[in-house]
């Protein structure tokens, strides 16, 4: 689920169909779009390339068709906003493997792009004057309140800590269950009781003392929406945000309704093999359960740049969505993170649930972003290459990739640096040597090879990363530095 389930979170540390067929586009046709946004649309499709290129390598362009194939994604859609507007939305490829081309209408499961949708919905009763922002939850939570706990001694938490990831509540992020799967209730959930499959969602930290992305926290949200209201979450979320943005292809129920189950892509893991018993149910709705489409998500993007400039505001007043895009602990909004410069910033969200991957970008002032709704785990790296493309494309001063030069270091060099270092008690990272390639390997991740720009430091082409060994005075490599979005993450070596 998630920017960020742990999946998503991991690789970010990192981070048989023909070509006729991954091509297909519907909803418009490339014969109806004009003349420019065609262009824009060939460069998109022609040429990804991995976030970081190496400086003269002739082979780092792709198509999408031979991306698709190569990360064994049998479907993508995509929507690309410019000026204000749908530029155009297109699908490639098929909702399953011998069945329906994707089109503009399919829908995918969001993961965690739910959160920022669901967040609009909590902003939208705290506009009502129905929650407030800054009050201790706990005097509005009926059915279940927030523990005390040892790590937290006295402490309030609030809505604005729980939208921007510092209410210090543990779970990351949630697998789903299965079909046929016991499905547990919200309070088992967040009571950690069977037959539910995560933790108790407890405080482990001081509310607002640090940014923790935690999925958990989210559905303490979900409950407090459903306390307020008494309404089923689907419903709020129906009322308060899907209609009166226009996400007419998007809902939260469980199991999808009968209208959209035509229309609904079928999960696939990163071998190509179908997710057994078809998409995961998400009782932790708020964090995990929106099923939508990439032209649904760019409506969503819109009504936010057109809510900044007070042209549209029906969901939420100007002055919380400004609030919304607002970066504060770990480059964090209300529910949306917060990239690009002081000038021209943008908002974004990842989303990863079993068998399905996506990304959403958005700038504030100059109506433009776009969504890429995947059906397949992997499908987050080709999401970004898609971005990246997009950014060159439509001339974005953000996301294109990124150009850096490798160097040939010893293969003895390299030896001294093979082993595992420890960045958090159950995520490490290994590194080794396949003839004179270094290569790394995340927990649960695939193995990516690194590339030297000096005999201490290597960069990874899959996401902007890189990686500096330290060593003692002895010469002995004893840690790793971590260098990415700004932050330094220390890796003690085993």
């Amino acid at each position: 689920m998630l920017v960020s389930s742990s999946k998503l979170v991991a690789v970010s540390f990192f981070l048989c169909l023909s070509e006729a067929l991954m091509l297909a586009q519907t909803l418009p046709t490339p014969a109806v779009l004009p003349a420019e946004t065609q262009q824009h649309v060939e460069k998109v499709k022609g040429c990804l390339t991995e976030p970081v290129v190496i400086k003269d390598d002739p082979h780092t362009c792709h198509t999408l068709a031979e991306r698709m194939t190569e990360l064994h994604v049998p479907g993508v859609s995509i929507a690309i906003i410019h000026n204000g507007e749908i530029d155009c939305a297109q699908g490639f490829g098929v909702q399953q493997v011998g069945g329906k081309l994707v089109s503009a209408d399919t829908l995918f499961q969001a993961g965690s792009i739910s959160k920022p949708v669901a967040a609009m919905a909590a902003l939208y009763l705290v506009g009502q004057g129905k929650l407030s922002l800054d009050s201790d939850v706990n005097t509005v939570l009926t059915t279940w309140k927030v523990p005390a706990s040892p790590a937290a001694p006295g402490a309030t938490v609030t809505l604005r800590e729980l939208l921007t990831h510092t209410a210090g509540f543990t779970v990351h992020g949630f697998p789903g269950y299965a079909a046929n799967a016991p499905v547990p209730t919200l309070v088992q959930v967040l009571n950690g009781e069977k037959p539910a499959n995560t933790d108790p969602i407890r405080l482990e930290n001081m509310p607002g003392k640090d940014w923790k992305y935690s999925g958990g926290g989210y559905t303490v949200m979900q409950q407090l929406l459903l306390d307020v209201t008494k309404e089923p979450f689907p419903k709020l979320l129906h009322d308060t945000v899907l209609v009166p943005i226009g996400m007419t292809h998007s809902t939260y129920e469980r199991p999808l309704p009968a209208k959209f189950q035509p229309m609904a892509a079928t999960p696939y893991m990163a071998d190509g093999a179908a997710v057994p018993g078809g998409a995961h149910t998400y009782p932790e709705m708020a964090a995990a359960g929106l099923w939508t489409t990439p032209s649904d998500l760019a409506r969503y993007m819109i009504e936010v740049q057109q809510s900044l400039q007070g042209k549209a505001n029906h969901v939420v007043p100007r002055d919380l969505t400004q609030q919304m895009v607002t970066a504060g602990k770990g480059g964090w909004g209300l529910g949306l993170q917060i990239g690009g410069s002081m000038s021209n910033p943008y908002f974004s969200h990842g989303g990863v649930n079993e068998g399905f991957e996506s990304l959403f970008v958005a700038y504030e002032h100059n109506g433009d972003g776009a969504a890429v709704m995947t059906n397949a785990q992997g499908g987050m790296r080709l999401a970004s290459e898609i971005m990246g493309s997009i950014a060159a494309a439509y001339n974005w001063p953000d996301l294109r990739p990124i150009v850096r030069t490798a160097i040939k270091v010893d293969r003895a060099v390299l030896a001294r640096y093979v082993g595992t270092y420890e960045i958090a008690p159950t995520f490490s990272v290994t590194f080794s040597l396949e003839g004179d390639q270094l290569m790394t390997q995340a927990t649960n991740q695939p193995k990516f090879p690194v590339y030297p720009e000096t005999e201490t430091k290597f960069f990874l082409t899959v996401v902007d990363a890189e990686v500096e060994f330290i060593t003692d005075d002895k010469g002995q490599v004893t840690y790793l530095i971590l260098h990415q979005n700004g932050h330094e993450t220390k890796g003690i070596k085993k």
